[in-house]
């Protein structure tokens, strides 16, 4: 049984339109920049391919703990018009069923014996691709071998270095039966205004992650991942009014590390403006150091790793102290956030300039490109900063955008 829709096009940017429809590829390649809205169009068309049609669509990332949030929420956010459509939606297990059969399973490659399960599949939709190793993409391509015509592998990334497999799979030898389109924030006529200045700003404060999130290029990583940044005194009157931040990383045999400062949101700028750091550090002692320095009513985030650590400090009078949230992809969604913001540090809390120094990213040992991985060394400040400054964050880069009021969903009509 086939659904019939009206008002689809208008549902969709003007620029994925014309391979809305595009069947012939057996792989599609949606590539490009953050934003550019190719995780949207890639869901509406696997779900308009299961409303004309009874398939079986496999949606996978790497991790099964971060569908959840990403891309199964997404397919709930395209069929949230379409209701008189769905039968039945089981977000324990995560999947969808639309009254005609259709099927939508959520899977993660790190659970190897479920995706082995399943057969029949349709179609095949991987988020986040570059996440995945080159033998997790072929082991996909086995599973997609149903009887059912029209069979195509969807693979959405956005670059992240020349030594991922995906780079010399679909750019140095791409085979025949592959299709790869790129895309920009420019083709999204629903990103918000606010979003978008966001991610032009990395123009100015780290060229080369412009080039790659926003450009949608395949750049070369700067060595640091911190690479533009002012060192200066700051001064009391500059940042009063300003919301303040704090963060903690903790340590015993690693260094238990304090950064705080101001933030001005309209400005996009952070200022770090104190530190405090101590080798083997107990917790009551830390305790009357934040005490001592005047921020024992402060809101501190700290590492949501060490709980028992996080529970004393509050029983002893920290009452605002909160856990680090450390969602899906948190580091790199924080450091690209931090990016995305001018960074003013006071050229007295030498321990975070010294760390902002000398972190940098993984080097691939076989290409010489970096990875989009940092290595985990002179970091505990910059940790601290990016736990300080969670409260502050909105729909920043490495957040999904909100989408617009204009965007024309509720035109979309099913009979």
């Amino acid at each position: 049984m086939a659904i019939k829709l009206t008002g689809i096009e208008k549902a969709v940017n003007p620029a994925f339109l014309p391979r809305l429809r595009m069947y012939e590829p057996r792989i599609i390649v949606e590539y490009g920049g953050a934003g550019s809205g190719k995780s949207h169009f890639v869901v509406q068309k696997v779900v308009i391919k299961g409303l004309a049609q009874k398939r079986r669509v496999l949606v996978v990332r790497k991790v099964a703990r971060t569908l959840r949030e990403s891309v199964f929420k997404l397919f709930l956010q395209v069929l949230s018009p379409l209701r008189p459509a769905v039968r039945n939606v089981n977000k324990t297990d995560m999947t969808i069923t639309l009254v005609n059969g259709t099927e939508y399973l959520f899977s993660g490659m790190d659970d190897a014996e479920k995706i082995k399960s399943i057969v029949g599949i349709d179609d095949i939709v991987i988020e986040e691709a570059t996440e995945l190793l080159e033998e997790d993409f072929t082991q996909l391509r086995l599973r997609l071998r149903s009887q059912g015509e029209h069979n195509q592998l969807h693979l959405m990334f956005n670059p992240v270095s020349k030594a991922n497999w995906v780079y010399r799979t679909f750019f140095l030898d791409p085979p025949a039966n592959a299709a790869v389109f790129h895309s920009t924030w420019e083709d999204n006529r629903y990103l918000p205004r606010e979003y978008v200045e966001d991610i032009q700003r990395l123009q100015r404060t780290s060229p080369a992650h412009y080039r790659i999130y926003v450009l949608g290029e395949f750049a070369t990583l700067d060595k640091l991942v911190y690479p533009l940044w002012q060192k200066r005194i700051v001064s009391l009157d500059e940042v009063a009014g300003l919301p303040a931040w704090c963060g903690l990383d903790h340590g015993y045999n690693d260094p238990a590390a304090l950064t705080w400062g101001h933030y001005a949101a309209r400005e996009k700028r952070i200022y770090v403006t104190g530190e405090y750091r101590r080798d083997e550090m107990l917790n009551d002692q830390l305790y009357q150091t934040i005490c001592d320095l005047g921020l024992s009513r402060a809101r501190i985030v700290a590492d949501s790793a060490d709980k028992k650590s996080n529970e004393e400090l509050r029983r002893m009078g920290l009452t605002r102290l909160q856990p680090a949230a450390k969602g899906p992809d948190s580091l790199i969604n924080g450091i690209k956030w931090v990016l995305s913001h001018d960074l003013v540090v006071d050229e007295r809390c030498v321990h975070v300039i010294n760390e902002l120094e000398n972190y940098t990213w993984v080097k691939d040992k076989r290409s010489g490109e970096y990875l989009n991985e940092p290595v985990d060394a002179f970091n505990h400040h910059l940790d601290a900063l990016r736990y300080g400054l969670e409260p502050m964050r909105g729909t920043g880069l490495g957040f999904a955008p909100t989408l617009s009021s204009r965007t024309p969903t509720d035109r979309i009509f099913v009979r």
